[in-house]
Parts: C-alpha cells; sequence; structure tokens
C-alpha cells in the first residue's frame, strides 16, 4: 500500500493529462497543463531543493519545458517511464539526514528540534533509535517525545523496525545511521533498517557522522588517526532528500559547555582546532556533492534535458616514481562534480625500471577503475608533450605531482613543472606533493 501524501488518482490523473499533451495536437506536444490535487497539498510536500506550487495547484512543466525548445512531440513511453518514477517517488518516505564532521557538535539535539516542531505543526512523530549518550538539552527534548520501546535480538538491544511498521507514524528519528545489527536481525546494518522504512512510507529524520561515511572513511582517517568499521555508503546519503551539515564552527564546537568534541566519544581521541577544521571542510564538499546528485536525480524524474555549458577536461599527469592515488581520485570527484571528462596521462619512457614499471602501473590500475581515459605521451621534454596534449583536447586542468629534490640540471634549467606552469595560459595547474 502507497503511504504517500497523495492518493492514487493524483498519478491517474496526471497520466491522462499527460496523454492528452501528448497526443493532441492543439498542445503542440508540449503546452504544461495544470492539474488539481485529489487532496490539499500539505505544508510538507516539496521537491528535492525545488518547490512548485502555483495558487495551490501542482503543475506539471518539467518534461514540456525541455520540448519547447526543440518543438519534439514528446514520446509517451518516456512520458510513462517518468510518470512511473514520480509515482515511486512520492509514494516513498523522505529522508533528512544531519551530518556532523565530529562526534559533540550537536546533530542529536538539531534532530529532536526539528522533531519537536514537526509535532507542533501537528505532524506523528516517534523516536526510533537514540544515542545511549546525549547531551542535556537533547535529553530535554527527548522527554517530550514517543520513544519507541527497543527490541532485543540475541541478548543485544536494537532499534526495533517491526514496532515501527506496525505504529506506521509519518516520522521515525534514527540518531546513529552507522550501528551495525546483531546477527539474527532482518538487516546487517541499521541504514538499511531505514530503507526499509523508507520504503514502506514512513519519513526518517537521521544522524550521521563524517567518519562514518564509507568512501570519505580513509581520508578521515589520516586525519584523526582512528579507524572505524560501522559505515554507511555514500551512495544512502545521496538518495536523501535533504542534507543538512551540523556546522559549528571549530573554535565554538571546543568551547562547548565543558565538553570537547571528540572523533569517537573517548576522552582519549579530543581534536585539535587544525583537525576540526579539515572534517569541516570535508564534510562541507561532501554535503554538496549529495546536493548536485539531488538535482541531477530531480531533472532525470522530470524529464528535463540536463544542458550543460563547457565541459570541463582534466588532465592528470602520472609518473613512474610517486604513487598517484590522491590525484586521480581528485580528478575524478572534481570531473563528477563539473561533469567533465577525466585523463590521465604519462610519458611512455623505455629506460624505466621494473621497479618504476610498476609503481606506474599501479597508477595506470587505479585509472582505469575510475575509468579515466589513459593516454600514452611521446617527447623528451615532458612539459612540451603535457602542453601539446593538453592544447589539442581542450584540457581546462592539469593535475600535476611535484618532487622536493631538485638535480643540478632542474637548478640551472627549471623543473619541468616551472616550465610547465609558465606555458600553460588559461589552464588552472594544481600541484600536489609526490
Amino acid at each position: 500500500m502507497c503511504h504517500a501524501e497523495h492518493p492514487q488518482s493524483v498519478f491517474e490523473n496526471k497520466q491522462m493529462q499527460i496523454l492528452r499533451c501528448a497526443q493532441d495536437d492543439s498542445y503542440g506536444g508540449f503546452s504544461p497543463q495544470p492539474v488539481k490535487p485529489a487532496l490539499p497539498l500539505s505544508n510538507s510536500f516539496r521537491f528535492p531543493s525545488i518547490s512548485r506550487i502555483i495558487d495551490g495547484e501542482c503543475c506539471i512543466l518539467t518534461f514540456f519545458e525541455r520540448n519547447v525548445s526543440t518543438n519534439r512531440r514528446p514520446d509517451p513511453e518516456q512520458l510513462l517511464r517518468q510518470l512511473k518514477a514520480e509515482e515511486q517517488y512520492y509514494c516513498r518516505g523522505r529522508l533528512k539526514i544531519f551530518l556532523g564532521y565530529a562526534g559533540g557538535v550537536g546533530k542529536s539535539f538539531r534532530m529532536l528540534d526539528e522533531a519537536r516542531r514537526r509535532r507542533e505543526r501537528g505532524e506523528d512523530v516517534v523516536v526510533g533509535a537514540i544515542q545511549p549518550k546525549a547531551s542535556p538539552e537533547a535529553d530535554a527534548l527527548l522527554q517530550r517525545m514517543l520513544v519507541i520501546p527497543q527490541g532485543n535480538v540475541g541478548g543485544v538491544p536494537t532499534m526495533d523496525v517491526e514496532a515501527i511498521l506496525r505504529r506506521h507514524p509519518q516520522v521515525c528519528l534514527v540518531d546513529g545511521l552507522a550501528y551495525d545489527n546483531p546477527p539474527g536481525s532482518a538487516h546487517p546494518k541499521r541504514w538499511q533498517d531505514v530503507e526499509h522504512l523508507l520504503s514502506a512510507g514512513i519519513s526518517v529524520i537521521a544522524t550521521v557522522n563524517l567518519q562514518h561515511i564509507e568512501e570519505r572513511r580513509e581520508q578521515v582517517e589520516r586525519i584523526t588517526r582512528k579507524h572505524v568499521t560501522e559505515t554507511v555508503p555514500e551512495s544512502f546519503l545521496r538518495n536523501a532528500d535533504e542534507i543538512e551539515i551540523v556546522d559549528a564552527p571549530p573554535d565554538f564546537a571546543l568551547q562547548r559547555g565543558s565538553r570537547p568534541v571528540y572523533v569517537n566519544g573517548t576522552g582519549s581521541s579530543a581534536l585539535s582546532p587544525q583537525q576540526l577544521s579539515e572534517l569541516r571542510e570535508i564534510a562541507l564538499l561532501l554535503a554538496a556533492d549529495v546536493v548536485d546528485y539531488q538535482l541531477e536525480a530531480y531533472l532525470v524524474r522530470h524529464g528535463i534535458e540536463q544542458l550543460w555549458g563547457t565541459h570541463e577536461r582534466i588532465l592528470v599527469c602520472v609518473s613512474h616514481y610517486a604513487d598517484a592515488a590522491k590525484m586521480i581520485a581528485s580528478g575524478r570527484r572534481n570531473a563528477n562534480r563539473f561533469h567533465g571528462e577525466l585523463f590521465v596521462a604519462y610519458i611512455d619512457r623505455p629506460d624505466m625500471t621494473p621497479e618504476e614499471r610498476s609503481v606506474l602501473e599501479r597508477n595506470l590500475d587505479r585509472a582505469r577503475a575510475v575509468d579515466a581515459r589513459i593516454e600514452a605521451l611521446d617527447g623528451e621534454d615532458p612539459a612540451d608533450a603535457i602542453m601539446q596534449f593538453a592544447r589539442a583536447h581542450g584540457i581546462t586542468q592539469i593535475f600535476m605531482g611535484n618532487r622536493v629534490n631538485q638535480n643540478w640540471w632542474d637548478r640551472i634549467f627549471g623543473r619541468p613543472l616551472d616550465r610547465l606552469i609558465r606555458a600553460a595560459e588559461n589552464i588552472d595547474v594544481r600541484v600536489f606533493p609526490a
């Protein structure tokens, strides 16, 4: 059964309206027509990051706006696929995530405060899971909430998903997405329990710390020197309808009462202001990536053609003497963010030793793993070879490694990197330590 806020009749009306627009020449194949919802739209109805409400009417403009400039009649099968995707979207619960860049910045309080405001608006809100240790402010809010008692699997307390499904609230709070469930549970991970609730039409407000995001774990570990095993895939965050960073400045976070900020909640791992600043930057970039993905998903779901401007073309230059994993990963993230292309190039030198060849092959394997286009360059001067390739392929950014040690030749005639930077007019050059 679909527990969405809009009944099936809304989608049936929309389907008939779309087919009429697609088949009736009087509409020209693209004229938008408003559809009256069967029930009034609630205040919580919204698209991810975009709302389109006009005089109480939900206007179906999206697919047809794409075709105005091309004068192409919509494909009815494509419209029906779009309709099916929209219906699935509206039958699914909404997911909001509070992301913290470290423990102790106030995620639980922000989640409970959000729940308090929703209850005051008349929404049915319950607490499905809460952290065992919370601030006094969060405890005060928790006393006013309806808490679903925890279940027990093999003697281990865990979130009672079945009880929540039977209760079927509008909104369920889940404090801590990254917990592992005990053996014998329906799902091995708590985030999978949340996915189950969302599929049943229950909206979820959840919290998670940055170090528990699987794809960012190693990057965070290099800063904090702490290893975590309980993780959430970044793909789950991308499916969130809303992500909010609990963005307490590091100095403020360290001054919150007498409780310093920790990476795992224990007094043995207090973080410095510099570490917190680095974690905060990673969290902000992650949130930006999630918002970009939400926008792309919205455009695809509503049939809006994505017309991007000039693509970024990123060239990562790898060598036989240094590990280029960080450069390649950064190149892929930037190419995805700007909807661009990623090239990985190397100078093919026949005099490489077996050890140097092994280092180069590892770098090329990493490039293949991220679907980069690999190019072997020839030339006695690496700077000239790279610039010739960059100009021929319209490269907009070049990523280079930099060795600190210089030989006498480089001191006299300049390093290849120096010559490349001077020659790279209108091309951004990013330098990574090698």
